[in-house]
């Protein structure tokens, strides 16, 4: 969240940052409102020192007995302006804050500009797309004729887009999440978390969902709760009002979520299979550090998540995503996009953000320095480590064999205890 003040003292930069990220909000309301907020606040200002100095009048008068009537009159009156001012201060300060919570992170110095993903940067690729000698088969095909996973049976039991395995096709899941999470705990020292999948409305707005994606998001009412986009909510707000020693940074955590999108606005975007789910798992990686290390950190937080797609061998590219493409709390992205070889294209699997202090300000997550002093805001990262629908889709395709069998790779073979998965 960027504070009022520092919106009122920068509006050059933050007009400049909101039009790198082709946002269409336009801070001049929130000005005005602000010099509207801040003439009132002189004005009660004013009418206090006024009061203050009445009752002292009034006070002088009773002590030598003479008549006060008109002056308490006096201050009366001016206690009802009082009072009638702050009621609009009151409206003015909440309008306010909803305006700033509508207002997209700053875009970091470094980030490429460009209209949308169309210009982002192409940074390496790892690894060669699998060169089959037959005609490759799509995950829906290959997952159907081998038992994997049944979407007509899935929209029996919620509608379309919702993704159902089963037999050995649930087993490959659930190894690839128990792999990914053992993997970043035992080889990059991230702490485990097991969180809840609802969300408050205050969680939810202090990593930046809301107020903006609400219709993207599915709720419940009678509760106020909110059924979890990422595990980067969750985490975030781990800790959430809280000051962490600078000893103690970086703070590195990592969990398995199922997660839930409406993506109501993604209708007639490529939808078949699990290509794009409304629920889905995924293994996350979430960072607090100190401002000094967030963009070194960032690195290595990409470097954690390519560590997976290393580990199962499978071909994968990262990009910078240019001003236009960045999320609304992003200052700074990579994504890792997997390789499908039916559909020849490349498919993201994970976003690597840092989001500085603009997730810490709205939850309040600060650290204090080895020498004391005043604690700081803290700057926030997270990554998926990494989802598993676009995953799977790369895994089916890259390892299939010419008889429509899965080779299992090396790393899940002690989880899934199977080499191969066979037609049965």
């Amino acid at each position: 969240m960027l504070t009022l003040k520092y919106i009122r003292d920068n509006s050059v930069i933050v007009r400049e940052s909101l039009s790198r990220k082709q946002s269409d909000i336009d801070i001049n309301q929130l000005l005005d409102l602000d010099a509207k907020r801040r003439k009132y606040l002189k004005e009660v200002e004013e009418l206090r020192a006024e009061k203050n100095s009445v009752s002292n009048t009034i006070a002088t008068l009773r002590k030598t007995g003479k008549d006060s009537t008109y002056e308490i009159d006096c201050m009366r009156s001016v206690s009802e302006k009082i009072k009638e001012i702050d009621k609009v201060l009151s409206g003015i300060e909440d309008t306010i804050q909803e305006l700033i919570y509508y207002i997209p992170n700053l875009v970091h110095s470094s980030v490429p500009d460009g209209i949308d993903e169309t210009e982002n940067i192409h940074v390496k690729e790892w690894g060669s797309k699998p060169e089959l000698k037959f005609k490759a088969r799509d995950h829906i095909e290959l997952g159907e004729a081998l038992g994997l996973f049944d979407f007509r049976r899935a929209v029996k039991m919620a509608g379309a887009s919702f993704p159902l395995y089963t037999g050995v096709g649930a087993q490959l899941e659930r190894a690839l999440i128990n792999c990914m999470l053992d993997y970043h705990v035992e080889k990059h020292g991230y702490q485990e978390l097991s969180p809840p999948f609802l969300a408050t409305r205050q969680a939810m707005q202090n990593t930046g969902q809301l107020p903006k994606f609400e219709d993207d998001m599915y709720s419940i009412s009678e509760d106020n709760l909110f059924c979890i986009p990422t595990a980067e909510v969750p985490i975030t707000n781990f800790h959430q009002g809280e000051i962490i020693a600078e000893s103690d940074l970086p703070r590195k955590y990592t969990a398995y979520t199922a997660c839930f999108r409406r993506e109501a606005g993604s209708y007639g975007q490529e939808t078949k299979g699990l290509s794009r789910v409304h629920q889905f798992n995924k293994v996350e990686l979430v960072k607090f550090v100190h401002p000094e290390q967030s963009y070194e950190e960032l690195e290595l937080l990409v470097k954690d998540a390519e560590a997976i797609l290393q580990a199962l061998g499978i071909h994968y590219r990262i990009i910078e995503l240019c001003s236009g493409d960045l999320s609304f709390s992003a200052s700074k992205c990579y994504d890792l996009e997997v390789w499908s070889p039916a559909d020849e294209k490349y498919l993201e699997v994970s976003s690597c953000s840092n989001f500085e202090d603009f997730q810490a300000r709205r939850s309040d997550i600060r650290f204090r320095s080895k020498t004391g002093g005043k604690a700081e805001f803290i700057h926030t990262l997270n990554g998926s480590g990494v989802a598993t629908p676009r995953l799977m889709i790369a895994l089916l395709e890259t390892y299939q064999k010419e008889d429509g069998s899965i080779e299992i790779p090396s790393i899940l073979q002690p989880y899934v205890k199977k080499e191969t998965i066979s037609i049965p």
